[in-house]
């Protein structure tokens, strides 16, 4: 139990935080919703604007079904074959996108697909005239299958996997056909978390700014947050921007509205306790079926990342680590990225802090209830208001105050930290609320809080996921362009915003040099963050 103070000061950090963010983001949606609102009407009822509007559902829709279609067999293949070669690697793999820069992404996807990749090469050789495009829809469709196939894998495995092992007992007595298994085991546990996979990747698609930015390929493949940034970056017309930055708040609140609505994943039933044992898929075609869906997606997404780093070693890297762009570059996005990292960690554990004060209270009652949830559901407000809308609210503001430049690098600070929020609370949350259950008596019967407790207990079993807490939000934010595609000029260059400048200037090389060094970058911090978590889980 927290004492009085303790519960006192939590529960003001939390109000703190929770008035700042809201006050952050209410500024940037105020300042949309007030400029020229007589103009509006007539942007938001034009050709154009409904024609960005119909191109950023369908290739959402398009990609949430691609995403989702392919990745159910990929699941099931994976949870029949627990003894497949080299399974846990593969799982891993499909952890490498989710956690990768989509820029990087995106130029990995180019050597591949892109017309002097290794498919088209291969396809020109065959004799075919019409080699597979990487820019337009196709190219986003693709893009993004890429980066949601293994998210949405890993999730139906997991649903999977939770299921009763007595469910394959049982259908391996009955004699029960695949087409049944499937039809009374399989797929009512993949239903029951199909729509909030779904509406993940579908919000993902919706707000999604880099790839459509990189692989649109022209005004007839634009979404909204591109059409945004487009419309202040070139051609400056802030009503347009305005109207657009409204449909987006409009279609996600839309969105996140239909996912709380959704059904909860449910349980896997009652077991036992027996070990799962899978005694279905034994007869050739389904080892083979199911070795061909795991190969396949295995090459998929290994393939772009091998490009990544094979183009990358072609690059002078040593040249181009030693430029005077590169190292300004890679001091601006530490500068930036360090101190929205440690934010980011500041604001979570207020959230955590105020949430468990509430938690705390004999008799919370209706409204601290109520503040509590409000208190959890802050982090996703990025995913309400994503960034670029963020940066046209607060690029409006600023401009009032004279060039806005001067404040460019902390409001990207400010909206990195906002960005990732959401995946820092998935890590500091449960970690943080397991502690308290296992330290909070002892810590009162030793008489310890504050300080001493913060010092003695706290820290040293808090500190590991901290820092991967720590390392997260700074890879995020160093591999970020939406939140700096904006403000980018000669005084505010990050790596990612270098790369892509030289990629626009057709400097492929130098670009995918750069990428190669964001992404060791990534992979360092990334090790950094989680060294030792092995050691403290088997030693």
């Amino acid at each position: 139990m927290l004492t009085g103070s303790e519960q006192r000061w939590r529960f003001a950090w939390g109000i703190a935080v929770l008035t700042g963010i809201f006050l952050f983001v209410g500024a940037a949606v105020a300042a949309l919703l007030s400029w020229d609102t007589g103009a509006l009407p007539s942007r938001f009822f034009t050709a154009y604007t409904w024609r960005i509007l119909q191109f950023t559902l369908l290739q959402a829709l398009l990609s949430t079904f691609l995403s989702v279609v392919l990745a159910a067999p990929v699941a099931m293949a994976l949870a029949r074959r627990p003894a497949f070669p080299g399974r846990i690697w593969i799982i891993r793999l499909m952890a490498v996108p989710m956690g990768l820069p989509v820029l990087i992404g995106a130029l990995g996807l180019i050597g591949i697909w892109g017309r002097q990749g290794m498919v088209n090469s291969a396809l020109v050789k065959l004799g075919m005239e019409q080699p597979v495009s990487i820019y337009g829809l196709s190219g986003i469709l693709l893009a993004h299958v890429f980066f949601n196939l293994p998210l949405a894998a890993r999730l139906l495995l997991a649903a999977l996997e939770r299921l009763s092992p007595e469910y394959w007992l049982l259908s391996s007595s009955l004699g029960m056909r695949p087409f049944s298994v499937f039809r009374l085991i399989e797929w009512p546990a993949i239903r029951r978390v199909l729509p909030g996979v779904a509406g993940l990747i579908f919000m993902l698609c919706v707000t999604s700014f880099t790839l459509v930015l990189v692989l649109g390929g022209g005004p007839a493949a634009t979404t909204l947050e591109v059409a945004i940034y487009q419309a202040l970056r070139f051609d400056f017309d802030p009503p347009r921007a305005i109207a657009l930055a409204s449909l987006q708040i409009g279609t996600t609140a839309l969105i996140l509205g239909a996912m709380m609505l959704a059904p909860g994943p449910g349980d896997g039933g009652v077991t036992a306790g027996r070990a799962m044992r899978r005694l279905d898929g034994v007869s050739s075609p389904a080892r083979a079926w199911d070795g061909l869906m795991i190969i396949t997606s295995t090459l998929f997404l290994a393939m772009p990342l091998a490009s990544i780093f094979v183009a990358g070693l072609k690059a002078d890297l040593w040249a181009l680590v030693t430029s005077a762009a590169f190292l300004r570059a890679a001091w601006t996005s530490f500068a930036i990225a360090f101190p929205a990292a440690v934010l980011t960690i500041l604001v979570s554990l207020a959230i955590i802090g105020a949430r468990q004060a509430i938690a705390d209270m004999r008799r919370p009652g209706r409204i601290m209830t109520w503040l509590s949830a409000v208190l959890g559901a802050t982090s996703f407000l990025v995913l309400l208001v994503p960034p670029v809308v963020l940066g046209t609210g607060w690029f409006l503001i600023l401009r009032t105050f004279g060039n806005v430049a001067s404040f460019a690098a902390i409001l990207v600070g400010l909206i990195n930290m906002l960005m990732a929020l959401p995946f820092v609370m998935r890590v500091l949350a449960p970690a943080v609320e397991s502690h308290r259950r296992q330290t909070a008596r002892l810590a009162t019967s030793l008489g310890l809080s504050g300080k001493r407790r913060l010092w003695r207990i706290d820290l040293p079993v808090l500190a590991r996921p901290i820092l991967t807490a720590m390392s997260f939000a700074m890879v995020l934010s160093l591999g970020d362009l939406g939140a700096v595609a904006l403000f980018g000029s000669s005084d505010l260059t990050t790596l990612p915003w270098l790369v892509y400048s030289r990629l626009a200037s057709y400097r492929n090389n130098d670009a995918d040099g750069l990428a190669l060094l964001l992404g060791i970058i990534c992979l360092v911090l990334t090790m950094l963050g989680t060294a030792g978590q092995r050691r403290q889980r088997h030693g």
